[in-house]
């Protein structure tokens, strides 16, 4: 199972991605695995600031429907529209083509709060 040692990690399966005062959301491969095909990413908070944790949208996949946490407090800059088309492109590359949104960081401290490779590899047990 992949778990790229270049990024930061939450309990709730999301990857981020850091770079400057942005950051790159998207789902983990334990979780797209775990959900099965997908088949629909909706985000309806795009260009709103939301708090750490807050849900920011949701992934159907053809077993369930779960919500999507927002990992940092920021402002939702940016929605990977590709995904409307392609929802399995997050089963297929979820690291890459598979991100769902952009994040401008509001508190950089949040950032320490994540976890590392190690650390979410122990989580799920890999």
């Amino acid at each position: 199972m992949s778990i790229p040692a270049n990024l930061k990690y939450t309990k709730d399966h999301e990857w981020v991605s850091i770079e400057g005062d942005v950051a790159t959301v998207g789902i983990t491969h334990f979780a797209q695995k775990e959900l099965g095909d997908i088949v629909y990413v909706e985000v309806e908070t795009l260009d709103q600031t939301l708090d750490k944790d807050e849900v920011f949208g949701t992934v159907e996949a053809v077993k369930t429907v779960s919500d999507l946490f927002l990992p940092l407090t920021g402002e939702i800059i940016a929605f990977n529209d590709s995904l409307e088309s392609a929802p399995e492109t997050v089963n297929s590359d979820p690291y890459g083509a598979g991100w769902m949104i952009k994040i401008k960081i509001a508190d950089a401290s949040e950032i320490d709060t994540l976890l590392s490779d190690e650390a979410y590899k122990e989580l799920i047990g890999a």
